[in-house]
């Protein structure tokens, strides 16, 4: 069934591409006219193209692995930052920290430095710095802040990699490349859809438009959420009933124990009745 359709994605806006003078030819295949000087995106294919990449991220949010969504541009940030942390994914809103997928190692040390301050402020340790350690400590805490703390609770790489321009998260995605992740994305027309694993045509600058490609996406990861919580905890039911089983073995074992006792002691018996 699909997700959303093609009225919804006309009335957000979505079908507006760029200018003719500034397409990409390779974006020729997901244009449906120009009109007034401007490509507009065919929104069948939209449509499609959205259904398979919810399709593809709810069962990869299922199977319990991260998605990183990656959005700095100046119309996307509030609106990524609120949708996906209703989902509980990372996500990078301000500058993209260059080496962030293939030197991770790096980047996790620097997400620990912040909960060691974390942990200073908590036991005490903070207090006996002084007032200008203080400062230089509070003011390396909140930079971390502001470029990692969206994504403190990755701990591993990312499965998947959601891009709002990949013009503008050129290196986001060239780094995904290089280690294989999977990239999905909204991509305009004046972009080079290459190098994108699942392209999704679409308007990419304006408000609406990513709203509404962002609340079907995440809606898709909600539910793959939910449905393996609802499978977790179909586990943890039948959990108990398996533990029954090996007590009732181990009776039946017992029980046989002393026929196999007994079958010697007869065997001795029959031997020196013989003799």
């Amino acid at each position: 069934m699909p997700r959303t359709d093609f009225n919804q994605l006309l009335e957000a806006g979505v079908h507006f591409g760029h200018l003719k003078r500034k397409w990409n030819p390779k974006m020729a295949p997901y244009i449906f006219m120009e009109k007034n000087g401007i490509h507009i995106i065919d929104l069948h294919k939209t449509a499609v193209k959205l259904d398979e990449s919810a399709a593809a991220l709810k069962q990869i949010a299922k199977s319990g692995r991260r998605i990183l969504f990656v959005a700095t541009k100046k119309q996307a940030k509030d609106i990524v930052t609120e949708k996906v942390k209703n989902v509980g994914m990372p996500f990078v809103t301000e500058r993209w920290p260059g080496g962030m997928l293939t030197n991770f190692p790096t980047i996790r040390k620097a997400i620990k430095k912040m909960s060691t301050i974390d942990k200073m402020t908590n036991d005490g340790t903070f207090d006996n710095f002084s007032k200008r350690e203080k400062l230089q400590i509070s003011r390396q805490r909140a930079k971390l802040e502001k470029n990692l703390g969206s994504i403190a609770d990755l701990t591993r790489l990312p499965a998947a990699l959601f891009v709002i321009d990949v013009q503008k998260e050129a290196n986001a995605v060239k780094e995904a490349k290089k280690l294989n992740i999977p990239v999905f994305a909204m991509v305009d027309t004046c972009c080079d859809p290459t190098s994108i694993d699942y392209v999704i045509p679409a308007n990419d600058d304006a408000s609406k438009s990513i709203a509404l490609i962002l609340d079907v996406v995440t809606g898709a990861i909600a539910e793959g959420l939910a449905e393996r919580k609802a499978e977790k905890e179909k586990e943890g039911e039948a959990a108990p009933k398996k533990a029954a089983r090996p007590r009732k073995s181990a009776e039946t074992e017992e029980s046989a124990e002393p026929a196999e006792t007994e079958a010697p002691a007869e065997k001795a018996a029959a031997e020196t009745s013989e003799e």
